[in-house]
């Protein structure tokens, strides 16, 4: 009862904060109140025109795209000013910014506690743990994860970081099972954790994630201590274990997503890692205007959709929908993979996907247990976690329910539910205690 009740009197507050916004800017700005609005609506339109153009543009185009984007707010600002309508726009942002964030808050409430159920399991007497000391950018050896992994009783196999050849981490792991470990662990990337995961899987041992990798997808669903990635360590001693979902494409495990399309034809080059941002820029106007890679068709749900220009499968859908706060599972024990398809064809879809997230007429989305992507093509780039592969046409995705038995801390900080986007009907509904929590008519 308190989270409908907490859920009811956030989104009137929301409510509340939208219309005193609307309030002030009527109050503050009278006959100009229009005015202010059309200015603030062309600045917004302006930006979207010049993000587009510095995104698929190149050369002067794209320099004066970016001029277009740091002007308008710019101008925008110094008519306001001009006008003295200023303090009053101020105000209106500020509580129509409240408002937004109390919505999420409302929604997020309403929503409720979907965690993943914890099992107590025996503690292991064998377990091997696989490091990468480049991970991270070192964070093996700055937190000192060998040696304080070796006092909790594990065995450490470091992986050399002077080898110019890939180390085979699958192969290290089932030759770790064969002389008799009775857990497996891995320091390093999401593409790392994927491989040693489908070894732990296949044996049916418990797995360990150590959130040593740079951005650590995989370990932040979990409810893992990415700050602290010594604190992953203590699941060796007082740990308690989580039955997830684990995804394959093509036999391969993955344990967040596999991209195709635009992402995965940036991740295939071989600077990317080296210098993403610049790479990003680089290819990007090749990708989005005048795309000459494969034609892509992903079928999933018993439904299908053509050419997009992206396609993200993931291990369990994302819950998030916007840009204010990133994709995170707060489940990845439902057996199912999230598909998202996107295809932006000029600044208007481009603006709308920025503003909207997962909800713009510009995204597909789509679940099912199954996904096949076909193309115009006999391989494709795919992007696996992270990594760049080519895999022959068709791809196919499928899921496997509760394959992985991930052991975690008994104490962390928690999977952050993300909040949903932004739905004025359903805020509306929750203000009037008319909407559904937790699955119950209230």
């Amino acid at each position: 009862m308190g989270a409908v009740v907490r859920a009811k009197w956030l989104a009137r507050a929301s409510i509340g904060c939208g219309a005193a916004a609307v309030g002030v800017l009527a109050a503050g700005a009278g006959l100009r109140g229009a005015l202010v609005v059309a200015v603030g609506v062309a600045a917004l339109a302006l930006i979207a025109v010049g993000v587009w153009w510095a995104l698929s543009r190149r050369g002067p185009v794209r320099w004066l795209g970016v001029l277009l984007a740091v002007a308008a707010p710019a101008g925008a600002v110094a008519l306001y000013v001009g006008a003295g309508t200023w303090p009053w726009v101020l105000g209106a942002v500020a509580l129509w910014s409240a408002g937004l964030s109390l919505g999420r808050a409302a929604l997020r409430a309403g929503r409720g506690s979907r965690a993943m159920r914890e099992r107590e399991v025996a503690g292991p007497r064998r377990p091997v743990l696989i490091m990468n000391p480049r991970s991270g950018g070192g964070k093996v050896e700055k937190f000192k994860l060998a040696e304080r992994a070796r006092e909790l009783g594990a065995q450490v196999v470091l992986l050399d970081p002077s080898s110019e050849q890939e180390q085979d981490v699958a192969q290290l792991a089932e030759r770790a099972v064969a002389d008799g470990a009775d857990l497996l662990g891995v320091a390093g990337g999401d593409g790392t954790q994927a491989l040693v995961a489908q070894v732990a899987a296949r044996h049916g041992l418990p797995f360990l994630v150590v959130a040593a990798g740079t951005r650590n997808h995989f370990a932040l669903d979990l409810g893992l201590d990415r700050d602290d990635p010594a604190r992953c360590l203590d699941a060796l001693t007082d740990g308690v274990e989580l039955r997830v979902d684990l995804g394959e494409v093509a036999g391969r495990a993955f344990v967040n997503n596999v991209s195709f399309g635009t992402y995965a034809e940036i991740v295939q080059n071989p600077e990317y890692r080296d210098a993403k941002t610049s790479t990003v820029l680089s290819m990007l106007p090749d990708l989005l205007v005048g795309y000459t890679g494969a034609e892509l068709r992903a079928e999933a749900g018993g439904e299908a959709w053509e050419r997009p220009q992206a396609v993200l499968v993931s291990n369990n859908p994302y819950d998030a929908g916007d840009l204010l706060d990133p994709g995170r599972r707060s489940r990845m024990d439902l057996g199912r993979l999230g598909v998202l398809g996107v295809r932006v064809d000029g600044a208007a879809q481009a603006a709308e996907l920025a503003l909207r997230g997962t909800s713009a007429e510009a995204v597909t989305t789509l679940v099912g247990r199954e996904v096949l992507v076909t193309a115009d093509a006999a391989r494709i780039p795919v992007a696996v976690d992270g990594e760049a592969l080519e895999l022959e046409v068709p791809v196919r995705c499928v899921i496997r329910p509760t394959a992985l038995r991930v052991r975690v801390p008994r104490h962390r900080p928690g999977a952050v539910p993300p909040a949903p986007p932004l739905n004025w009907g359903r805020l509306s509904r929750l203000a009037a205690g008319r909407a559904e929590v937790n699955g119950g008519a209230r």
